[in-house]
């Protein structure tokens, strides 16, 4: 737990810069951000892989809500928890179950290139470059002729440098207890230099900096000074002190508007996938509930230390996963060298280069890209193609845009499967008609018109037996439904019976006591 502590937190210190300034905040309150979900998460998680801290994900959506001001975004922490702890409270993480999975690669993917865009601008040494995605192209294209060469050249070597060393972890054999001591000590050198990439690279960066600013010059874009010294503890500002006046909490929260539903859902999202992923790699099981009630209890303390919005980070767990953590305590390790960092050495964070923190976040965002995924669903099912495209696409405009678009899609073609079940119908000296799922209130009037439209137009028209084997609910206007279907074959000379119907169905359908209701156990009895 200690080694695998030690690594997480190698990490988490360069990202947590690095995502600071992906959510246009000072750099500290990545940090800020970085120890205390290690700590909650220790006492109150369920799976013992996971780590909680600043996300770029999450880093994106501070940004668009936050507005870069600090205050918004503290407040948006303790806001995003008080939700997240009533979801845990009150057993509402099923909602997450309608978010379906090409809504999310939707999101991710868009996201993976708007981040890595917004990146380009320090990479390339340009100030001044709008955060709206179009705008930033645009601008980024305009005014590439003013790439400063230190930044270009060092960030595209630090990003070449990141690539390499992830490419050697993922391709490093394991050595064996056989091996001799000279091939296991080479072994856990490189797998140490390739899992503290992250550090190394900003370790590097701020030596060449600091090196050519005792020559006198100074070709780099710089972190700068970053405050010393740990947080005080207290509760967020639930008002912002403005030039011409204060702006009230209820004016902060209108201001946030749907950040107060997207920022808490994606982080639950984010760390009940990532929780569930490893605990079924692993071979154990996580309480969702649980997971809600840590995440939500760790954004409302952190945001008494002045946290920004955090959640499970899917890099961080793999390192962790990988270290060989055998419980949560590994982030009490974690938490306090991010303590340490904030107590002792960001003086020594001012000489880090922008363009090495910008490669650091682009080359944790990439691989969230999933190009496959278009292929995958083009061959499973190509209906599901619409709402990961409508979201992927609106995802560049705005990202709230993107989610709920995608959700409501998702919900669209999720209602019209409701209301419009496949239905068989075999022909014979009667119509055999068997719906192909529960029946519920939006398919009565889809089941109604199928069976009168085969009853009738056969020659001779010809009476129905409903096969309900596939019917394991109905609810109060399926039954009236079917009352009304039955008087309409009545009156036509034609009846109506029910075969294998499920006992909470038969107890409906009894109950309701309909005129000229017949069942048996099945067709053929029938």
């Amino acid at each position: 737990d200690v080694l695998a502590g030690l690594a997480v937190g190698l990490t988490a210190v360069p990202q947590a810069l690095a995502y600071a300034e992906l959510a246009g905040l000072p750099l500290q309150y990545g940090l800020y951000s970085s120890f205390m979900g290690c700590f909650v998460y220790c006492f109150l998680g369920t799976a013992k892989d996971v780590t909680l801290g600043p996300t770029a994900i999450m880093s994106l959506l501070v940004s668009s809500y936050a507005f870069h001001e600090p205050v918004y975004a503290v407040l948006l922490a303790f806001l995003s928890g008080c939700i997240q702890l009533a979801m845990g409270i009150l057993h509402l993480g099923f909602l997450l179950d309608f978010i379906s999975c090409p809504v999310i690669k939707g999101f991710t993917s868009a996201a993976s290139i708007t981040i890595s865009f917004n990146q380009i601008k320090n990479i390339l040494g340009l100030q001044g470059i709008p955060r709206q995605f179009f705008l930033q192209v645009y601008e980024t294209l305009r005014r590439i002729g003013e790439t400063r060469a230190g930044d270009a050249v060092l960030g595209l070597t630090c990003l070449a440098t990141l690539t390499g060393l992830w490419a050697m972890k993922s391709r490093l054999p394991r050595a064996a207890p056989a091996e001799p001591l000279a091939v296991r000590i080479s072994y856990l050198i490189v797998w140490i230099s390739a899992t503290a990439r992250n550090a190394l690279v900003v370790l590097f960066a701020g030596l060449v900096a600091y090196s050519f600013q005792l020559m006198g010059s100074q070709p780099f874009r710089l972190t700068g000074s970053i405050p010393q010294g740990l947080p005080a503890f207290r509760p967020p500002r639930f008002s912002l002190a403005a030039p011409n006046g204060t702006v009230p909490f209820q004016s902060m929260v209108q201001d946030m508007g749907v950040g107060l539903a997207v920022v808490p859902l994606m982080g639950l999202l984010e760390t009940t996938a990532i929780a569930k992923a490893f605990a079924s790699q692993n071979g154990y099981r996580i309480d969702p509930n649980q997971e809600l009630l840590a995440l939500g209890v760790a954004n409302v303390l952190g945001s008494f230390v002045s946290s920004y919005p955090i959640t499970g980070s899917f890099g961080r767990t793999a390192v962790n996963a990988q270290s060989g953590v055998c419980t949560p305590a590994g982030g009490l390790v974690t938490g306090a060298l991010v303590l340490l960092s904030l107590a002792y050495l960001t003086s020594l964070f001012y000489y880090i280069p922008k363009a090495a923190l910008a490669a650091v976040i682009i080359s944790a965002v990439v691989p969230m890209f999933d190009a496959g995924i278009f292929r995958t669903l083009w061959r499973v099912k190509r209906l599901d193609l619409v709402p990961l495209c409508v979201t992927f696409l609106l995802c560049f405009w705005e990202v709230q845009y993107g989610i709920v678009a995608g959700v409501l899609l998702s919900g669209v073609l999720l209602l019209y499967s409701i209301a419009r079940p496949p239905i068989k119908v075999s022909e014979g000296p009667v119509l055999l008609v068997q719906p192909g799922g529960s029946l519920h209130f939006p398919a009565v009037e889809h089941l109604r018109d199928s069976v009168c439209s085969r009853a009738l137009a056969a020659s001779p028209a010809r009476s129905i037996i409903l096969d309900c084997c596939h019917i394991s609910s109905i609810d109060y206007t399926v039954v009236v439904g079917l009352a009304e279907l039955l008087q309409e074959l009545r009156r036509h000379g034609l009846s109506l019976a029910f075969c294998g119907l499920e006992d909470p169905v038969l107890q409906v359908l009894l109950s309701a006591d309909l005129e000229g209701f017949r069942h048996f156990p099945s067709w053929e009895e029938a």
